[in-house]
């Protein structure tokens, strides 16, 4: 189930193991980091939350020759000792973890932020979004022996205000923030924690927001290089971050998205 975008195979990541949280389909950005990974050398594990998401994940990670496939429900703590712990048993240690989880009620998503969010969904959304990193993270670092790294994805909703976004726009800048806290607490220990704010992609979690398709429009149209987001370029970034290339990088929100997030106001037709 090769995409031609993926790069050729190589060796970069031979000898290393990571963890891969939150692919949903093969359009997933998870799915191509796990890829790329991949086909580096890398050897993978994943996670999933449910018999529906099971059978959508495990014949992307059969194509790819992952074998290990953990149930965890990232809110709850069993399910992530229980997943880490597994790890542990067969790998002994981890290199890296690639954390791609969030979730919001969609019908909180639109309108106003300040009428229509929920203190509950408020809660949930950051437990989901947020603290599973964080949560993550703290176990992942047991595992991570001399050095590591670790990725989560984010998006421009952290840092302006974007339609049809609400309270997930505030667990991004939440994951963030976390990310960078995390960055301090681990690098002594040789960690390294980063993040990608990816452009608006024909995703699930897109189509969870009301106008998506015009964000991915206006993506294109915005952009520096007036193209889409690529997966390729987000899978290389991803690439970089997670392997010995991306030493020194911490602390990072890295944004690919064409240049998206660089512009204030698009020059209109005829503007120099």
């Amino acid at each position: 189930m090769a995409d031609e975008w993926v790069f050729p195979k190589g060796e970069l990541m031979a000898g290393k193991r990571g963890l891969i949280m939150g692919i949903a389909n093969s359009n997933s950005i998870a799915w191509g980091i796990a890829q790329q990974c991949a086909a580096q050398g890398a050897e993978l594990a994943f996670t999933y939350q449910g018999e529906a998401l099971e059978k959508r994940v495990r014949p992307l990670a059969e194509s790819i020759g992952v074998d290990t496939m953990l149930e965890c429900d990232a809110t709850n703590d069993d399910h992530l000792d229980a997943a880490f712990a597994a790890l542990e048993k067969k790998w002994g240690k981890l290199d890296f973890l690639v954390h791609s989880i969030a979730f919001s009620d969609k019908s909180e998503l639109k309108g106003s932020f300040v009428e229509n969010t929920t203190r509950e969904n408020f809660l949930r959304t950051m437990d989901i979004s947020a603290f599973s990193f964080v949560a993550a993270g703290k176990r992942a670092a047991k595992l991570m022996q001399g050095r590591g790294s670790m990725l989560t994805l984010s998006y421009l909703g952290a840092e302006r205000v974007l339609p049809s976004y609400n309270v997930m726009g505030v667990a991004k800048a939440c994951l963030e923030a976390s990310m960078r806290y995390m960055a301090r607490d681990l690098g002594p220990q040789g960690i390294r924690v980063n993040a990608i704010s990816a452009g608006p992609m024909k995703t699930l979690a897109m189509a969870g927001i009301t106008g998506g398709r015009g964000l991915i429009q206006t993506g294109r149209e915005w952009s520096l290089m007036k193209e889409d987001t690529s997966m390729e370029g987000i899978a290389g970034c991803a690439l970089w971050l997670v392997s010995d290339l991306g030493r020194s990088t911490t602390g990072e929100v890295v944004h690919v998205d064409a240049g998206f997030h660089a512009v204030a106001v698009p020059t209109l037709d005829g503007e120099g």
